[in-house]
């Protein structure tokens, strides 16, 4: 059963709770710091980027999920307007109960408000879980990813 979901631009307020949400599995334990005033400072970067949104998921007013979504302009694909979707996370008590697939819909849905023709993520390897997730949503495992570290 999923659970009463708002979903909506998050708050200054509300970053430690995502951060919170982002350190809740192995990879983020060992690469998120402990330096809140470097999130607040990347969070008030990202909202005065009018493309880049920080969207959390709540459940009686308090932050359960969370995800960003940027929406690119690009030339590629006959000019195809995409949105990039970053740090999906759900709390890992509330996993199973429909609020992923839900997250999810809301990113389609700002998407598709934005112009976008393209949905696209990145996800870890090792996230075994999360391929059979975004497999499960219709998501095509189409390209390999490359980062380089500056």
């Amino acid at each position: 059963m999923t659970p009463d979901l708002i979903f909506r631009e998050a708050r200054r307020e509300e970053v430690p709770a995502v951060l919170a949400l982002l350190r809740d599995d192995m990879l983020g334990q060992a690469r998120e710091g402990d330096d809140t005033a470097r999130y607040l400072a990347a969070f008030d970067a990202m909202r005065a980027e009018a493309a880049n949104h920080l969207i959390v998921g709540l459940s009686d007013a308090r932050v359960v999920a969370c995800y960003q979504i940027v929406f690119i302009s690009g030339l590629s694909l006959s000019a195809a307007r995409r949105a990039q979707i970053e740090g999906v996370r759900v709390r890992p008590d509330l996993r199973g109960q429909g609020i992923g697939a839900a997250l999810i819909r809301d990113a389609e849905t700002r998407a598709r408000a934005a112009g976008c023709t393209l949905l696209q993520l990145t996800t870890n390897r090792s996230r075994r879980d999360a391929h059979r997730f975004y497999d499960r949503l219709g998501f095509t495992a189409s390209h390999i990813g490359y980062k380089k570290s500056l």
